[in-house]
């Protein structure tokens, strides 16, 4: 019994700063003091003094856990870690300090070294559940500010559809719906009450899968009012896209190139332009809308590799005129200037340029940001933007081209 007195207290000993929180630690070194001199006392009275000692920082420990944890304690789960070792903590120091107050120093070191222990247990786990906590809130936060942006193109589809005589009575309706479940989520993270703000969270989630399916079934309907249109779109985009995949794989046969996988994508979309084509001379627009519909993936896969050659090409025309920058400069500013006028004229005639003006705003500002890229002798980066510039340019071009 003796040597396990004695394990006790040197357990004490070593412990009793561990167990402890840095900010609760005496400034003032008491039980630093108080460990000098216990060689001198004896055993009853070193226990008393140790025993002493834990039961007043253990008072702390509680206050400073009890702060901590009982604003929240009723928002726990009943087998939720935080709870479970928070009052296992309370009882063990309830115990050590009747046990102290009782003279038995020895069971009272035990307990309160048990009850430091899960204090320490339960304060590491509200810590690590609030780092969680903020993780989540910060994607809900991020996930709610995208929601702004799919808002817009909810309300553009639903105004585009009302003026064509299409009955979007539910997709108003369930528009209303997400936006509004969506804002409480945002006022519940304002209030700070990330529980309700989590439970309100899935339930907006909920609301916009209904938006989703019943957007869907809008622009659906939109797409089939206005089949002429876009299959005629179709077939233009689609004969240029041929052209330019066509003579990819004629430069790449010449140079050695495996061209395999182009000709591939290029033989089954033009198995499908052909079909689109076919219905779109006969006038039936909507059998064609339906073949793009049902062949959505070879048509994407084959854009993609089109999109693919026209960025390489760009990026071998972006290398050869940075082979003298400040031709380069002159050549953007220029054609910058001249699609600017080009798309005011475009505009006056009653043609929506918004999208070419953004793109070509654009490309203003990354031949800007490349120019004082350079400047600051970072040549790797500025071609990245003015990569990016000529990109937009070139597209301003194609637009302006397509509307002359």
């Amino acid at each position: 019994m003796k040597g396990m007195k004695g394990f006790a207290l040197a357990l004490a000993v070593l412990l009793f700063g561990s167990l402890i929180p840095l900010g609760l630690a005496d400034s003032n070194g008491t039980a630093t003091s108080g460990t000098t001199y216990t060689g001198a006392m004896d055993n009853g009275t070193r226990e008393m003094v140790i025993a002493g000692n834990l039961v007043e920082k253990l008072q702390r420990l509680s206050k400073f856990a009890e702060d901590k944890i009982e604003p929240i304690k009723d928002k726990l789960p009943e087998n939720s870690t935080i709870l479970t070792h928070y009052e296992l903590a309370e009882d063990y120091k309830e115990k050590a300090v009747s046990e102290y107050e009782a003279g038995d120093y020895y069971n009272s070191i035990l307990d309160s070294l048990t009850a430091m222990h899960h204090y320490k247990v339960a304060l590491s786990a509200l810590k690590e559940a609030k780092e969680n906590v903020q993780d989540v809130r910060e994607r809900i936060k991020m996930e709610i500010e995208r929601m702004t942006e799919y808002f817009r193109f909810v309300e553009k589809t639903i105004n585009i559809a009302q003026n064509q005589g299409i009955d979007v009575s539910n997709l108003t309706a369930l528009y209303n719906e997400t936006r509004d479940a969506y804002k409480v989520v945002l006022d519940d993270l304002k209030a700070g009450d990330y529980e309700k703000a989590k439970a309100d969270y899935d339930a907006a989630k909920e609301k916009k899968a209904l938006l989703d399916e019943e957007l869907r079934k809008v622009r659906e309907e939109l797409a089939y009012a206005n089949a002429d249109k876009i299959v005629k779109d179709f077939l233009i985009k689609g004969e240029k896209g041929m052209e330019i995949a066509q003579k990819a794989i004629e430069v790449g046969e010449q140079n050695g190139y495996n061209v395999t996988e182009l000709q591939e994508r290029l033989d089954a979309f033009s198995e499908v332009y052909d079909q689109v084509k076919a219905l779109a001379d006969e006038g039936k627009w909507e059998d064609a809308l339906t073949v793009m519909k049902d062949n959505r993936e070879t048509i994407a896969e084959f854009h993609r590799a089109v999109e693919f050659v026209l960025r390489k090409a760009r990026e071998r025309e972006l290398d050869e005129k940075l082979k003298d920058v400040r031709a380069f400069l002159r050549e953007m500013n220029d054609r910058i200037q001249k699609d600017r006028k080009a798309l005011h004229e475009l505009k006056r005639e009653g043609i929506d340029t918004r999208r070419a003006e953004g793109q070509l705003k654009v490309a203003a500002q990354e031949l800007r940001i490349g120019v004082g890229l350079l400047r600051a002798q970072k040549p790797a980066q500025a071609r990245a933007h003015f990569a990016v510039a000529l990109d937009m340019v070139h597209r301003v071009d194609e637009f302006i081209l397509a509307h002359s």
